[in-house]
């Protein structure tokens, strides 16, 4: 019975033995492990750090490019309104124009029917003969 013990203690101890070294080889596995996570998730911290960073640069610049947008606006609104003040200022100018014009072809055209309103009608029609028809027309 002793021998039995013997043999039992013995074979338990192997199995202790065997136990044990399979649990110090999954204790290497998971260390090995973890630290492919830790470099892992290191990879990934410094990937979200990039994308942070990128995130921050390109935030920066469309706010650049939309304050320029809305300068550049502005510019053109101020543009838009002072040429449509000077064309407003040209039609007045040019209506004006044609005001004094017409008011110079009338005064022309009064002072030509005097004239030939006081001159002979030999010499009237004589003159009158050299001219355009239209203009003779009008002065008769």
């Amino acid at each position: 019975m002793k021998i039995f013990f013997i043999v039992l203690f013995t074979l338990a101890s192997l199995n202790a033995l065997e136990t044990s070294d399979k649990l110090f080889e999954c204790t290497e596995i998971f260390k090995a492990r973890k630290s492919e996570l830790l470099v892992e998730l290191e990879r990934i911290d410094e990937q979200k750090q990039a994308l942070s960073a990128l995130k921050t640069a390109t935030e920066e610049l469309l706010k650049k490019r939309e304050a320029k947008v809305s300068q550049d606006e502005e510019v053109v609104s101020l543009k838009l309104k002072e040429i449509a003040s000077k064309e407003e200022s040209i039609k007045k100018m040019l209506q004006k124009n044609e005001e004094t014009l017409k008011e110079i072809k009338d005064i022309k055209m009064s002072n030509i029917t005097q004239t030939f309103s006081k001159m002979k009608a030999a010499s009237t029609a004589n003159v009158l003969s050299e001219m355009n028809p239209q203009e003779a027309a009008s002065i008769l």
